[in-house]
């Protein structure tokens, strides 16, 4: 087969009819040199250093930075310690029947308040009613056979000085007279012991608080020491709290109470936000637990509203002392880096901000106090500091609590009208104070 017999190719020879495979190879060629070319090309614009864009982002200084400010300003920093605690009642009295019996009568309800001393459960008191009569015949019945034993022992003294009888006869009645005499005490405490019985059978309270659920019921038979009381009694006013503080804490705590202040105590409840009650330091443990670092101490409360419960977890705020004219700015306004603790405080003459270093002192939730760095009057950011830097120019805008404040009142009113027709306008705020 020659060469014009070969497969066809797409590309025509110029004069129509098929090309010859030497054409077919030298279009081959042409078009590889073609596409190294274009690869080189390409090759070099990308390995071409560009030139430098205008920064963006976060420091492209493509305007003033929007941010919230707060003004430095003297007021009260309290300084506190807080601690976990628990509700401890003062006392709690599990009501045991001191003799055996058959409840007759039960004199409070579940959940009822008594006072100390009010009837709580009645004891069929009939057997010690009839072993009380039984001692006091034996006693009248002793008593007459001591008298008898005396008249006995005055007849032989005087027969004895008549040298009428032994000595030993006259000895032998002083005993029977001693004898008799026991046995008249004896009698006597069984009486007394049945008197007691009778009282067990009422049984009071004894402490005022709160009774529990009741262990019994009516017309059980009850004995000595039962297993669960009859029912428990639980003081809650007053009432304390036991808490913990870390062991770093004690020095300045005791330094308080050896000058003889009465140190403030508030209860909160589990979520810390909802105060539950006042009262003051009662009293301090006497050693620091060495397995957990802290040491317990007690408060109490007057609890007059019952707010405190017993076993009941609170959070306790230990007021140790109140730190008087302290620069105060919000929580939100510190920051923590490279320069350490420092905050951004906004110049007000050209509106920038510049990179302060700070000094912190005691601070609660809200608010915290500059011991040095800043001083009352200043301006600092506390919303938006993320993007600025030392230098930057910044645009101040409300905080989100005024401005939703603004938006409620501009709907609630007429838009330009206050009350009365007149023209009102919400009014605007700058910084977070």
């Amino acid at each position: 087969m020659n060469d014009e017999n070969r497969s066809p190719g797409p590309i025509l020879s110029d004069s129509g009819t098929r090309p010859t495979w030497r054409e077919r190879l030298l279009t081959r060629r042409v078009l590889i040199i073609v596409a190294v070319l274009v690869g080189l090309a390409i090759l070099a614009w990308l390995l071409t250093p560009k030139a430098s864009q205008a920064p963006t982002g976060r420091f492209s200084g493509g305007g003033p930075m929007p941010v919230v400010t707060a003004t430095a300003r003297s007021g009260d920093m309290p300084i506190t310690l807080i601690g976990l605690g628990t509700v401890t009642p003062l006392a709690t009295v599990t009501v045991q029947s001191q003799i055996a019996g058959q409840i007759m009568h039960i004199a409070f309800k579940e959940g009822q308040t008594v006072k100390a001393g009010d009837p709580l459960i009645q004891i069929d008191p009939r057997p010690y009613q009839v072993a009380l009569e039984q001692a006091q015949g034996s006693l009248a019945r002793d008593k007459a056979l001591l008298a008898n034993a005396h008249v006995d022992l005055g007849r032989y003294q005087t027969l004895f000085s008549q040298d009428s009888i032994a000595e030993q006869q006259l000895a032998t009645q002083k005993s029977l007279v001693v004898q008799d005499e026991g046995t008249v005490k004896t009698d006597q405490a069984q009486i007394d012991a049945q008197k007691l019985n009778l009282t067990y059978c009422r049984i009071v309270s004894p402490i005022a608080g709160r009774v529990g659920l009741q262990q019994i019921n009516l017309g059980n038979y009850v004995t000595a020491n039962e297993p669960n009381g009859l029912v428990v009694v639980t003081q809650l006013q007053p009432i304390t709290v036991v808490f913990t503080l870390p062991e770093d804490q004690i020095p300045p705590l005791l330094k308080q109470l050896h000058a003889g202040a009465t140190l403030p105590v508030t209860a909160f409840d589990r979520t810390n936000t909802h105060q539950l009650a006042t009262g003051s330091l009662q009293s301090i443990d006497s050693q620091i637990d060495t397995t957990t670092g802290t040491l317990k101490l007690k408060a109490i409360f007057p609890n007059t509203d019952e707010s405190l419960f017993p076993q009941q977890f609170v959070n306790v705020v230990l007021l140790l002392d109140t730190l008087h004219g302290a620069t105060l700015i919000p929580q939100a306004a510190i920051q923590r880096g490279a320069p350490g603790t420092y905050i951004y405080v906004v110049n007000n003459a050209d509106q920038t901000v510049s990179v302060r270093k700070v000094t912190l002192g005691p601070g609660d939730a809200t608010n915290i106090a500059i011991t040095q760095g800043l001083t009352t009057g200043e301006t600092v950011v506390t919303d938006g500091t993320d993007k600025l830097k030392d230098g930057a120019k910044v645009q101040l805008r409300p905080a989100k609590g005024a401005a939703d404040a603004g938006a409620a009142a501009g709907k609630a009113q007429t838009p330009g009208q206050g009350r009365g027709g007149k023209s009102h306008k919400p009014p605007s705020t700058q910084g977070g104070g």
